[in-house]
């Protein structure tokens, strides 16, 4: 996305240099490209023929521009808008002829009459490195850059929009059922240019997991960037019911997200299942693994991010599903105050059913009841002299593999300290200088309950969970008159369940967080009606996918489906392309554009409204337009104020408030 730039090392007699980095070129490096335009150069600041070789020193040359400039035009443009130079700044390009030439902000070309070959300039280099997608990355040599950070010296890789450092260690292996503690390195060299393994889950993983990826547009020299370049940084933290997922997953790559939204994005592994969440009655072992290891990234990242161009005073946590159950614990948690500034939890679980223990804690002995209980007993432990002893020398992909398995979030007196996230007028009043923009799918329960083949309603409620005695007296919940019953029948279901599960607690959390101004002004809710279901993630197939015909063999998304649990990741990440997906229609890449354009404005500013400068320099017109035509979205205000995502967007209220209090989880909740 923007520019400065940087990188690897090959030479055209094949002789293979040093690996290049920021400290030993002297130069901060950009990656300047937008999405869509295929001009890619970098920025280095030297004399003219410093320059030049400081480009082949990255394997590249000095960029030289078409016949037209206008298509590098939004680069320049944004150069000038962040204030990192002014318009009339000249850069380095190639020579013509052997004259030196130059271009400034305005893409004006600059030469020999009005340019002295003595002048210092930043410069622009050429990028060729290759796209990255789901099943490829080259992370070959020639385009390898090293970073000094955490006392090693890490060699990542570039590719056509950002920096990757991959399986970067921010923990040891910490010794079973105790906390990770954070990694320093040893002044060796490191490499970062695969992803480390995966936590232990179902299907493999290794207990030596706890690394994070980063990707990053921007390195700076020496780790000396004044606040002003810095970027945000987004640290996602993925789902996976506390059992699964990986920060590896190509679903979440953040090279679109920080080409195109001009941030930092870190994404983590965390211990999962019983490995990261048994808590034992026996006074040591108090579970909470995972959150402590997600608490010790962020301290890895506040340590440390500034070397890979990322600002540790503007750190906003993300997460979906478990992930967001976790930035609500993150909220909660003593030990990660002052740790973050903006919080997006994505799809919150909580209120009734299955979702309940994502946003009210167990004590550990109802832990123990609910599961300890049962893996001790699996594994022959219980009598044992030391539980948490026989319980280390289970092997590690038994343990996640027994019928139970501990995956709750627990109240140990350290790391949580009371039962739910406190967001009545008690709350912590350090959660005042905390950003929030929170909200879900439309149907999210639909992929969380499953599809029961009958025509009963009362039957389906009931085998879900639910009660149909008193939901159905309610008429609250009509049920549609299609022409397929069992799916009318689904629909209600789905709708309880996404309320039950989802939307009832988190509007619930919004209204008294703005009641009560638990959290720093200006909070914001939205649901998604326009979702891509992950085809690793699909339950009831088909009814999360759009419906298919001769016009729209990828299925048409102007008709109607259910916008189910994860439909928006792709979107979020911008990663249909990248995870080999076609668009459906052309608004699959235009609402892509908005909602990460949307996300990163949050990561920013903390409001998810693009900043109009920047949307004009940088040629996002797909936005602008949207938001010309939408308005702007709103935050939560006393009319409940939410955005719908689809498109167009459009603000309306929260929904189905009736309906949640008629289920036990009325908007007052947490503060009536």
């Amino acid at each position: 996305m923007f520019a400065s730039v940087l990188f690897a090392l090959v030479v055209a007699s094949q002789v293979i240099r040093a690996v290049p980095s920021p400290n030993s070129l002297g130069s901060d490096l950009t990656i300047l490209i937008n999405n869509v335009i295929l001009v890619h150069q970098l920025i280095l600041a030297l004399s003219r023929d410093s320059a030049a070789d400081d480009c082949a020193a990255l394997g590249e040359q000095l960029w030289s521009p078409p016949t037209a400039t206008t298509n590098i035009q939004p680069n320049l443009d944004y150069l000038t808008y962040s204030s990192n130079y002014s318009s009339d700044q000249q850069y380095w390009i190639a020579p013509q002829n052997s004259t030196p030439r130059a271009i400034d902000g305005l893409g004006h070309i600059w030469d020999n009459s009005t340019l002295s070959p003595h002048s210092r300039l930043p410069a622009f280099c050429t990028q060729s490195a290759p796209f990255s997608n789901s099943s490829f990355q080259d992370p070959s040599r020639r385009w390898q850059v090293t970073v000094h950070s955490n006392n090693e010296y890490l060699t990542g890789f570039r590719d056509r929009l950002s920096f990757r450092f991959l399986g970067v260690r921010y923990a040891p292996q910490p010794k079973r059922f105790t906390y990770s503690t954070r990694y320093v390195g040893t002044g060796s060299n490191v490499s970062a240019t695969s992803y480390g393994s995966e936590c232990v889950q179902s299907g493999g993983g290794s207990e030596d997991c706890l690394f994070l990826n980063i990707w990053t547009p921007y390195l700076p020299a020496h780790g000396g960037a004044p606040a002003s370049k810095l970027k945000p940084v987004m640290f996602w933290i993925h789902g996976g019911a506390f059992t699964g997922g990986t920060g590896n997953d190509p679903t979440f790559d953040g090279g679109n997200v920080v080409s195109r939204g001009d941030v930092v994005m870190v994404a983590i592994n965390y211990q999962l299942s019983t490995l990261g969440f048994l808590a034992l009655n026996d006074g040591v072992t108090k579970g909470n693994f995972g959150i402590a290891d997600q608490i010790n990234a962020l301290d890895w990242v506040r340590k440390n991010i500034q070397d890979f161009g990322g600002d540790l005073d503007r750190i906003t946590v993300f997460g979906q599903s478990a992930g967001a159950a976790s930035v609500r614990a993150l909220l909660a948690s003593p030990k990660s105050v002052g740790k973050f500034q903006g919080a997006i939890p994505q799809s919150n679980l909580g209120g009734g059913g299955y979702g309940t223990t994502y946003s009210s804690w167990l004590s550990i002995d109802s832990e123990m009841t609910m599961a300890a209980d049962a893996i001790l007993s699996a594994t022959n432990c219980s009598s044992a002299a030391s539980q948490v002893d026989c319980l280390r020398a289970i092997n590690a992909s038994t343990l996640v593999s027994l019928p139970t398995v501990a995956r709750y979030l627990v109240v140990d007196g350290t790391y949580l300290t009371s039962s739910e996230l406190i967001v009545n007028g008690s709350a912590n009043a350090a959660l005042k200088g905390v950003h929030i923009m929170e909200g879900l799918m439309r149907d999210d329960g639909a992929a969380i309950i499953s599809y029961v083949q009958t025509t009963n309603l009362t039957t389906s409620l009931n085998q879900d969970g639910f009660s149909a005695a008193s939901i159905i007296p309610s008429d609250l919940f009509p049920q549609p008159t299609g022409t397929n019953t069992s799916l009318d029948v689904f629909n209600v279901t789905s709708r309880v369940g996404t309320d039950t599960i989802f939307r009832c607690i988190d509007q619930a959390t919004a209204y008294s967080v703005m009641l009560n101004n638990v959290f720093a002004p200006d909070q914001y809710f939205y649901e998604f009606n326009r979702s891509y279901q992950t085809p690793g993630f699909d339950p009831n197939a088909p009814v999360c996918d759009a419906p298919k015909s001769a016009a729209y063999p990828n299925g048409d998304p102007n008709q109607e489906y259910f916008k189910c649990h994860s439909g928006e990741l792709y979107f979020v990440f911008g990663n249909l392309w990248f995870n080999g997906l076609p668009l459906r229609d052309w608004n699959d890449l235009t609402f892509q554009q908005f909602v990460l354009d949307s996300w990163t404005s949050f990561a920013r500013t903390y409001n998810p409204n693009p900043e109009p400068g920047l949307l004009t320099a940088r040629g996002y017109t797909n936005t602008s337009m949207e938001i010309e035509v939408a308005g702007m979205w709103q935050p939560v205000k006393s009319g409940m104020e939410m955005r719908e995502l689809e498109w167009p967007s459009y603000q309306t209220a929260f929904r189905d408030v009736e309906q949640c209090a008629a289920l036990g989880w009325p908007i007052t909740y947490y503060s009536g």
